[in-house]
């Protein structure tokens, strides 16, 4: 459907109706996303400091036929907070930063009630304050914003104990297509009252309606945590590791994060300051695994207890069990910089797909040989095995640059989608669909949840304005 553009005429007419800083031209912060694969296009931001103008303001938008793009802490990886370059008509950014209230807090509930732009690291500290946990933890935390995170369903290092943001979210206040708001911030725990809107907008990517705020469950505080590095034998030995720790120490695996020897290159060659737990060694593969015990429990003894018992059975080598939270802290810092280190190497293509467990040792042997027959790429291929997210990127060979490949990435992503695809997996897990992997969701989708979701967007938002271009192409 054609729509009109949040041009100079347009927030011009609505300045008279809000606060005198409520608009500007968007800075360049807002066009950019982290990888810089996309350009947005030049327009108009909105910075509302409630509900209420929120609503006005997609009010306005509804009846003067204006797209809008929420934005979060603008963290996304596929562009889902972005109106790229060359679209019809410039939509109007409505940024939530300015949202940030910790609105209440309830500790004997274990539920916190946040504004949509609260950080998430500030979530995690107000949580913290209560002596509670608020587990949702990625790389990002410092800067991404709990609306971008229920919007997109992100996931991170802890799914494996607690889950993904869905599973965190209790309630929801949300402005629907039409301006009106949703009074959905419930602290229960059981609400069986008709459909469930809260869990149709989590994960929507904006584009049915905003969230402005949001319930979020903690949890008691771990009176002990471990960490400790395992070298494994090969990928199949990382599942059978996790299933000897879940037979050790059942629900207290909090994270069980798989790392390849090339994550561990690339640090090096780009990142030399940040230590690494074997030091110049690195192993082919390794597993970054972290447990949160009760109390009376010591989880060095129990992560000791569990290395003794994968190496009689030939699942794991060698180990480094942190002795310290400073040394707690370094080995998650090697996990937590492997992005970046990937973003200054360059990827040829990147990829967020998930698997069948069983199905990973398979999965990676399979793109790995199908790679292979493309070109002498390197593969760095990470990430949380304990739910079956990897994240299989592929770059240049060494001492060539990632512009010198762009016609094979394509291929490249086709490839590596249709292999998770034929073994029942996902091409997203974790990071959404946004606007870089619509084509990718109407290849791959099933034909009735598609017909189900256009449906869905159309009943919801009849003429098209919430994130245009997004999710469904």
């Amino acid at each position: 459907m054609p729509r009109d553009a949040a041009d100079s005429l347009f927030i011009e007419t609505l300045s008279s109706c809000f606060a005198a800083d409520m608009f500007d031209e968007a800075e360049q912060s807002y066009l950019e996303e982290p990888r810089g694969r996309y350009q947005g296009m030049r327009g108009y931001v909105a910075r509302p400091r409630s509900t209420k103008e929120v609503a006005d303001l997609v009010t306005a938008c509804g009846e003067a036929n204006v797209g809008i793009v929420p934005y979060g802490g603008g963290t996304g990886l596929v562009g889902g907070q972005i109106a790229p370059e060359g679209a019809s008509e410039a939509p109007l950014i409505l940024s939530l930063e300015r949202m940030t209230d910790i609105r209440a807090v309830y500790p004997q509930e274990n539920v916190l009630i946040a504004e949509a732009g609260a950080i998430l690291a500030n979530i995690q500290s107000a949580a913290e304050d209560v002596d509670r946990l608020f587990p949702l933890s990625l790389a990002s935390e410092g800067s991404a914003r709990i609306g971008g995170l229920l919007s997109t369903n992100a996931g991170g290092v802890n799914v494996l104990r607690y889950g993904n943001t869905r599973d965190l979210c209790l309630g929801i206040e949300a402005v629907m297509p039409d301006g009106s708001i949703w009074n959905g911030l419930k602290r229960l725990r059981k609400d069986n009252t008709g459909y469930d809107l809260r869990n149709l907008l989590v994960g929507a990517e904006g584009t049915l309606g905003i969230i402005t705020a949001a319930s979020l469950k903690l949890f008691p505080r771990p009176a002990a945590t471990g960490t400790a590095v395992f070298v494994i034998r090969d990928a199949e030995a990382a599942l059978e590791l996790l299933s000897l720790a879940k037979s050790h120490l059942g629900e207290s695996v909090n994270a069980f994060e798989l790392i390849h020897r090339t994550g561990l290159d690339f640090l090096a060659q780009t990142l030399p300051d940040v230590r690494k737990p074997f030091g110049d060694h690195h192993p082919e593969w390794m597993v970054l695994i972290d447990i949160g015990l009760p109390k009376g429990l010591d989880p060095q003894e129990a992560l000791e207890d569990l290395f003794v018992a994968a190496e009689a059975e030939s699942i794991a080598s060698d180990a480094v069990i942190a002795q310290s939270e400073a040394q707690r802290t370094e080995f998650w810092s090697v996990r937590e910089h492997i992005p970046e280190a990937n973003r200054r190497i360059g990827a040829v293509s990147s990829h967020d797909v998930a698997v069948p467990l069983g199905e990973l040792p398979r999965f990676i042997a399979r793109v790995r040989q199908a790679i292979a027959e493309v070109g002498a790429f390197r593969i760095n291929c990470f990430g949380h095995v304990g739910d079956g997210n990897l994240h299989f990127n592929v770059f240049p060979p060494e001492g060539r640059a990632r512009d010198e490949f762009l016609t094979e990435t394509k291929a490249i992503k086709r490839l590596v989608h249709d292999i998770a695809f034929d073994l029942g997996g996902t091409f997203s897990a974790e990071h959404g669909v946004g606007r870089a992997k619509a084509a990718d969701l109407a290849r791959y989708g099933d034909p009735a949840k598609l017909a189900a979701m256009r449906a869905i967007k159309a009943a919801l938002d009849p003429k098209g304005i919430m994130n245009p271009g997004a999710v469904l192409a």
